[in-house]
């Protein structure tokens, strides 16, 4: 249909032209994409087996839908996305507030239209990204917010008694008629209007003050929620929920390949970064571990959860991190290093609740001990258990000379501002530090050898083969871990200033 030709209630009528109601839109049309192989929900990820096809059986239902699930797992994505399945224009009656259906209006405007100009009835396309609302549920919300109440100036001015239905100023759900309407974090709403809710889901219908009208609307209603929420900043009260024909659980990323995909997808990298700083594999899997070790720490409050914002913010950090040090040395491309990501810190702090062990240690401390333990997961991938060579003659432990090297009373820094020769040039000094990279990675370019011997350094002092710690000026030091317990709290004169966040197993 020509919808640029189709203005009046009679060019529609006798064009054939059928209207559904918005489940029965979003019905057919997710038939379609299914048969056809298509995905509506196309960017969501890690959700195939689980929170996909119960979604697509509660749209094939026709049900309001809820989502629970802890911040950050796509809640809000998945209900924006929703949008896709309605057909791309719908017809309305012009003018009406309500996108009053040509052939059912529902509104005393829309009615009174259709008896006046009967087939000469202006109508208007509503694109389906006109039928999206979304209300983030806040103490403040009132009745009046999302239903409707009595506008004294329309009163007023139309010189109309407050018991005409015209002088009622509709809220956002009747003005969300023929859409999807959205209500993020639920149990924030008061008690006193989830209950206004009750007759809107379940008679399809509005009451407001005291006008004796039925309004049946026809609108999806899709809920958000923190399944913590029922006990802590408020509840959804038990018919709500009754009301509510399904509930979806939705859930973190369950493997590190699907966290990194969503990672990527969402961070903002710019062109200019992208070209000029490189980042192994490594990198974006330690990002990615670091939320998992987050979510299993004993310092992390896990009703809270760790949003996947985290992680997102921890990439874009990173490649930061690794630009300001290229700006500042002059150069014109760099790599991502092991010790930046001691940069993403303020992504980690201010992302993740802690319960009260962990405020006694600190937001900064627990963030340095979920990236070591995430350094330690990951090292196992890698190299071989220093816990485990132990037990190995000592001719057969690779580690032996880097140990001994750092036995001898050397150290090594690497600093946040050492240019990209000089890192390397730091890591050679290490004895037998390179031979074993090259030995153990024989088919791995050369080029990510100075990540993985700097991974290696990592890897040894979270099993306590080496001491690390945290440089004041920017950077970490290795050094040897028998000497460092003597000389902790003693720093001599030629050793760097230490910050507060030290830290070694």
């Amino acid at each position: 249909m020509d919808i640029s030709t189709t203005t009046t209630f009679g060019q529609l009528r006798t064009s054939g032209f059928k209207t559904k109601s918005i489940r029965e839109e979003l019905r057919s049309n997710l038939i379609e994409s299914l048969r056809s192989g298509k995905n509506p929900f196309e960017g969501i990820h890690g959700y195939d087996d689980t929170v996909i096809p119960d979604l697509q059986k509660a749209i094939l239902s026709r049900h309001n839908i809820i989502l629970l699930g802890l911040r950050g797992q796509a809640k809000t994505r998945i209900a924006r996305l929703m949008i896709r399945l309605l057909d791309e224009y719908i017809p309305a009656i012009k003018g009406s507030e309500i996108h009053d259906n040509p052939f059912s209006p529902v509104s005393k405007f829309g009615k009174d239209m259709i008896a006046e100009h009967g087939d000469s009835t202006p109508i208007e396309w509503i694109h389906r990204d006109q039928r999206y609302t979304e209300k983030l549920a806040t103490p403040d919300v009132s009745t009046a917010d999302l239903i409707g109440d009595v506008d004294p100036i329309k009163a007023a001015s139309l010189k109309l008694p407050y018991s005409d239905e015209r002088v009622i100023h509709f809220g956002l759900i009747p003005r969300s008629n023929r859409s999807i309407f959205v209500i993020n974090e639920l149990p924030d709403l008061q008690a006193r209007i989830q209950v206004a809710l009750f007759n809107i889901l379940q008679e399809e219908d509005i009451q407001i003050r005291g006008f004796k009208m039925r309004l049946p609307l026809d609108i999806l209603f899709v809920f958000t929620a923190n399944p913590e929420d029922y006990t802590n900043r408020g509840s959804i009260v038990t018919p709500l929920k009754d009301r509510i024909d399904s509930q979806i659980l939705t859930h973190y990323p369950k493997d590190r390949e699907t966290a990194r995909l969503i990672t990527i997808q969402e961070a903002k990298i710019t062109p200019e970064q992208k070209a000029a700083i490189s980042i192994d594999p490594l990198l974006s899997d330690l990002i990615e571990q670091i939320a998992f070790e987050a979510r299993s720490s004993e310092f992390v409050d896990p009703k809270s959860g760790v949003s996947a914002r985290l992680t997102i913010s921890a990439y874009e950090n990173l490649f930061s991190t690794a630009e300001r040090r290229m700006l500042i040395s002059g150069e014109s491309s760099t790599s991502v290093r092991i010790s930046d990501l001691y940069g993403i810190i303020p992504s980690i702090t201010g992302k993740v609740e802690l319960v009260y062990e962990g405020e006694q240690e600190g937001p900064t401390k627990v963030a340095v001990m979920v990236i070591g333990k995430a350094i330690r997961t990951l090292f196992r991938d890698y190299f071989s258990l220093p816990e485990k060579i132990k037990k190995e003659p000592p001719g057969k432990n690779p580690y032996r000379e880097i140990i001994g090297w750092f036995n001898k009373g050397n150290k090594l820094d690497i600093l946040n501002n050492l240019t990209n020769s000089q890192y390397i040039a730091e890591l050679n000094k290490v004895t037998a530090l390179s031979a074993l990279v090259a030995e153990r990675f024989k088919d791995t370019s050369y080029q990510r050898y100075p990540l993985l011997m700097e991974f290696l350094l990592h890897g040894l002092a979270e099993y306590s083969q080496l001491s690390k710690y945290r440089l004041e000026g920017g950077g970490v030091q290795f050094k040897d871990l028998i000497s460092s317990m003597f000389t902790a709290g003693s720093a001599s004169a030629d050793e760097p200033d230490l910050s507060d966040e030290e830290f070694y197993k």
